[in-house]
């Protein structure tokens, strides 16, 4: 019967991001943003059954066959750490399985603009790191984290489904909470975390507007408060927090906001023209009297995204589009993947042919 440790064997060896295993079909590869099927017979539902005890505990198959679907991280010896999905589908188990690195990456190998080690190195406030699945989120946070962890005595408490990276306590003290083992939900193990006497809290995903109140109260309260959510841009991300509540408390989320915001990091994978791989386009917002006015007020929200470009020399804030740009001049993206990318590619194209764009009085810098 087939083995699933040589699969995900040759995910490490070939840099894979991803293996997604179904019954009918060979196992398929992600490599660099494209899908790549192996060239090996297709998988039986035997064989994806087999699967289930090489890599899962007795207790996580039982409630994989309650819940039909489950979130959880496998460590098999001598291959490395991957964050697993299994499902089921057409009445067989299905895997959608990220590798993710054995250690947390520096944070200069990620390629992320440096006022990020400022950010989090923040007292207290909220953080936001946005982006799709895959983008490098739970990477970015887990390297910030880190930072802090090698820079000064916190108490830090993680909430998160899986567990991805292993923290090593240095000047930090460090717990990791898995939801599904550690406790049964974000929202009861954020409560649960006031008690807990923490410092920083790293809340791997708000996922509904019990988990949003309390994170918000927390950073209201305090404490340095990191998350994610899997928002586009900035101003989406605004108007996804304040949907998470009723109307008539919306005016009420936008003062917390407006105090509590630290930054909004968004990430988007792009393809690299200079070697072979991804390379990430960001858009930091950076909270300031400016940007807190606009928060305060819906009919300013359109004004948000020219102060995130207004802001870069003061703030080190910028646009998704001004991130393009470097990358553009770094040779590091092609101009085609660029304006791809681009919010305003009409903008984007005038400024590379060195025309000041008409919506953006900001892109020096």
């Amino acid at each position: 019967m087939v083995s699933i440790l040589p699969l995900l064997k040759v995910m490490v060896d070939k840099d894979c991001s991803d293996l997604h295993l179904r019954a009918g079909v060979p196992p398929i590869y992600r490599l660099h943003g494209d899908l790549v099927r192996a060239q090996m017979p297709p998988m039986t539902p035997q064989d994806l059954e087999h699967f289930a005890s090489e890599i899962m505990h007795e207790r996580q198959f039982a409630r994989l066959r309650e819940t039909r679907e489950l979130d959880f991280a496998a460590s098999p010896p001598g291959i490395g750490r991957f964050r697993v999905n299994a499902f089921y589908q057409r009445g067989s188990i299905g895997y959608a399985i990220r590798a993710t690195k054995a250690q947390i990456p520096p944070f200069e190998t990620l390629n992320m603009p440096p006022v990020l080690l400022d950010i989090a190195m923040r007292e207290r406030g909220l953080v936001l790191v946005t982006g799709t699945t895959g983008s490098g989120k739970s990477t970015l946070l887990a390297s910030m984290i880190n930072h802090v962890n090698h820079q000064r005595a916190n108490n830090v408490v993680t909430i998160e489904d899986p567990v991805e990276f292993m923290f090593t306590d240095d000047k930090c003290t460090i717990a990791q909470r898995e939801i599904g083992f550690d406790s049964d939900s974000f929202a009861n193990a954020l409560r649960a975390s006031f008690r807990q006497d923490p410092d920083i809290i790293l809340i791997g995903e708000i996922r509904d507007q019990d988990t949003m109140e309390t994170a918000l109260s927390a950073a209201d309260t305090g404490h340095l408060v990191f998350s994610t959510l899997h928002t586009l841009n900035c101003v989406e991300t605004i108007n996804r927090i304040i949907s998470f509540f009723p109307p008539h408390q919306h005016e009420q989320i936008r003062l917390v906001l407006s105090n509590v915001l630290v930054s909004i990091i968004c990430i988007r994978l792009l393809s690299r023209a200079d070697v072979q791989g991804r390379i990430p386009a960001t858009e930091v917002l950076i909270n300031n009297a400016t940007i807190a006015e606009y928060l305060l007020d819906r009919e300013k929200s359109h004004l948000i995204l020219p102060a995130v470009r207004e802001g870069f020399t003061t703030y080190g804030s910028h646009s998704f589009d001004q991130s393009l740009l470097r990358l553009f001049q770094e040779k590091k993206v092609t101009y085609e993947t660029a304006m791809e990318a681009a919010t305003n590619p009409d903008d984007f194209a005038l400024k590379v042919r060195g025309i000041e764009g008409t919506s953006d009085r900001a892109w020096s810098g």
